[in-house]
């Protein structure tokens, strides 16, 4: 009897350890797809942006809707900033008007005369007086994003400016002020543009003078 009992435990120990093994290969199965999967998809949204931002599929039109029937944007550190400073530079502006703003910064990365990188244009002169770039960088106030939905929607701005979209609406502007001020530098750049609250301006090229 003893014995019949020891044979009992045996069989179920076994079919315990079996059941477990093959719960974890099917979980680690299932670990192994979902990665598959996300990367495909990560894959898949960055062909989208891209195909969109290179004119292959339709054009981009400058509406909340046309953006919010793309995909959520990914991406890493360069994505962050640009979305940022869209976020807190021109969150009220029209969709034109915030592209129009993308514009400019990411006219400066294309410029010697500025940092080379998304996030170096943004940050110039940080932590200096007088000397930041974009106002919310040092104005003192803390960033932070309430409007989610809105920032969701500049992300894919960001998103299609950096893979690297025609820029026409600006006339390689490298500045830009809100209509209710006037900085010195609007007296002398040529203005290139006006689109919602924001001028344009592209800061001319230096003359060598003998």
């Amino acid at each position: 009897m003893k014995h019949l009992i020891f044979v009992f435990i045996a069989m179920v120990l076994a079919q315990s350890v079996t059941a477990e093994a093959v719960s974890g290969d099917l979980a680690s199965m299932i670990r192994k797809d979902e990665a598959t999967l996300a990367k495909l998809s990560k894959t898949r949204v960055d062909s989208l942006f891209r195909r969109v931002s290179t004119g292959k599929v339709g054009s981009v039109e400058y509406t909340r809707s046309f953006l919010d029937g793309l995909p959520a944007a990914s991406g890493g550190k360069s994505l962050t900033c640009l979305s940022e400073a869209l976020y807190f530079e021109a969150r009220g502006e029209t969709v034109k008007g915030q592209f129009a703003v993308a514009e400019v910064i990411m006219n400066r990365v294309a410029s010697s005369r500025y940092p080379d990188s998304v996030c170096g244009v943004i940050n110039q002169g940080t932590g200096r007086k007088f000397a930041c770039q974009f106002t919310y960088t040092c104005d003192g106030i803390a960033e932070k994003i309430n409007e989610k939905a809105t920032y969701a929607r500049l992300r894919k701005i960001a998103k299609l400016m950096l893979l690297d979209m025609p820029k026409k609406l600006t006339k390689g502007a490298t500045h830009y002020h809100t209509k209710a001020v006037s900085p010195n530098w609007s007296r002398v750049f040529p203005r290139t543009a006006t689109i919602g609250v924001h001028h344009f301006y592209r800061q001319p090229t230096r003359v060598v003078r003998n």
